[in-house]
């Protein structure tokens, strides 16, 4: 388990914490978020075209603070699930990363944060 950030950082539907990670040899970048108490992680890529959801760092909430939703296309997202619900995406995914939260930290599984 890699440490991603405090649990005191991640406020309830507020600005996502940006981390990278190393999948299959190539740097990507990700972002966890709480919502509903719960906290989930996703990579930072638009699943219409893979860039950057937030164009201000962190900021991946739509108005409403219920979706996610990518600043560059219009594509909103369910945070939980990472389900496209609507936009040039829509029925596809943000790719989901392992997380767990304890001991007052959110950790990543798996992955290989740096």
């Amino acid at each position: 388990m890699v440490e991603i950030c405090s649990s005191a950082q991640l406020l309830e539907r507020g600005l996502a914490v940006r981390f990278q990670v190393l999948q299959a040899g190539v740097i990507r970048p990700a972002i966890a978020l709480r919502y509903d108490g719960q906290v989930y992680a996703y990579l930072n890529e638009c699943a219409h075209i893979p860039i950057e959801l937030d164009f201000n760092p962190g900021d991946v909430f739509d108005l409403s603070r219920q979706y996610l939703i990518c600043s560059t296309h219009g594509a909103y997202y369910d945070p939980t699930t990472g389900l496209c619900l609507g936009g040039p995406c829509s029925g596809r995914r943000l790719k989901k990363l392992p997380v767990v939260e304890k001991d007052n930290a959110v950790w990543l599984l798996e992955e290989n944060k740096l």
